[in-house]
């Protein structure tokens, strides 16, 4: 959907501008993606019982459970103790003239239930850092990215840890303004091509595929920047110049299928109508009930535009968005609310006043 008609200069008086602070934008109030970035009122119920969810990684192996987690970082450390996956372990370097780089495996099969690894050891807090999980999908070992997993997991949901696989490096000519890319993140460091719009400048480059997490820019390493950051950098890469990307791809099983784009919105795949266990940077998980389908709809629009003025897709930021304004009588009070919560992104007025249109939508069913 495109910008809603702007009736005149909105007035939000009360909305206090802050200047984009390059990689201070990135921190986005400390791990808040992980969980409700703090906009959010406390779920209604606190996981009391032991939840188990099974896990396995997407290239394959047996079947491990985890537990006992909190946060995204949490979660990983615990899939990554569970597979005894090593932080210092390293993706082979690969060349970007290898064609092969330009296709994406989407690996088929049935989950190794009879083999069940035990929970996971517990870690230690020094071993909470970047591991080799670069971002996890719920009932799918496929890179789907409408299925990735965000702040909350359904009760039932399988989840599949896509690793750290070949190293590639690549050298983009930029012929126009805009790459044509989406980034997203994993919440614990990593940003990684969500989408790459059809006849852009990447899609001509078929080394870059979706999934490919970007680990550095010219020579400058970006792990660890929240994905806002990464697309402003590679938003304000001079024009009719070259650039080079380092790139690692997901480790892969052997079934090959054609690059794909993946779909354009997760928010079809949040469990609505279903329990599912919300993730908080702070604070312990609660269990809640699934979106309704007028709020599913509300999220989607926002992760839209999103994507239409920022060039990144994230449904929990565009859930806490949601929260933000369900209670606000005016976009005054909504744009205040915002710069409380999320006053290093600097949103525009324009972006503000779209989204503050999705959500009273919202409100009127």
């Amino acid at each position: 959907m495109g910008p809603r008609p702007r009736p005149g200069k909105m007035p939000l008086g009360l909305r206090r501008k802050k200047e984009a602070k390059s990689q201070e934008a990135a921190r986005l109030v400390g791990a808040e993606r992980a969980g409700a970035r703090g906009s959010s009122p406390p779920g209604p119920a606190v996981a009391t019982r032991v939840l188990v969810f099974h896990t396995q990684l997407a290239h394959g192996s047996a079947t491990g459970r985890v537990e006992d987690f909190s946060s995204i970082q949490e979660l990983y450390d615990k899939i990554a103790g569970v597979f005894e996956i090593s932080p210092s372990e390293n993706g082979l370097f690969h060349s970007s003239v290898f064609s092969h780089a330009g296709f994406t495996s989407d690996s088929c099969y049935s989950p190794l239930q009879s083999q069940l690894l035990p929970p996971p050891r517990s870690v230690p807090p020094e071993s909470a850092s970047l591991n080799e999980i670069l971002y996890c999908t719920l009932n799918t070992p496929k890179i789907d990215m409408e299925r990735l997993l965000g702040a909350q997991i359904g009760l039932e949901d399988f989840i599949f840890a896509h690793v750290k696989g070949i190293k590639k490096e690549v050298e983009v000519y930029k012929s126009e303004d805009s790459l044509g890319l989406t980034i997203t993140d994993n919440g614990a460091g990593y940003a990684f091509i969500k989408r790459i719009k059809d006849g852009s400048t990447i899609d001509s480059v078929k080394t870059v595929c979706v999934g490919d997490h970007i680990e550095s820019i010219n020579g400058e390493n970006i792990v660890g920047w929240r994905h806002y950051d990464v697309a402003k950098k590679l938003k304000d890469l001079k024009k009719e110049e070259c650039f080079t990307l380092k790139l690692i791809e997901p480790k892969k099983a052997f079934e090959i299928e054609p690059r794909s784009n993946a779909g354009k919105s997760s928010a079809g795949k949040m469990g609505a109508g279903r329990g599912t266990l919300r993730l908080r940077s702070k604070g312990p998980a609660t269990v809640e009930e699934g979106l309704s389908e007028t709020k599913a709809k509300a999220i989607e629009k926002i992760d839209d535009l999103l994507e239409l003025y920022m060039g990144i897709r994230d449904i929990e930021l565009a859930t806490t968005m949601f929260e933000a304004g369900k209670d606000k009588g005016n976009p005054d009070e909504f744009a205040v609310a915002l710069d409380e919560t999320l006053g290093d992104f600097a949103f525009p007025d324009e972006f503000v006043f779209d989204v503050w249109g999705a959500i009273g939508d919202a409100k009127r069913g």
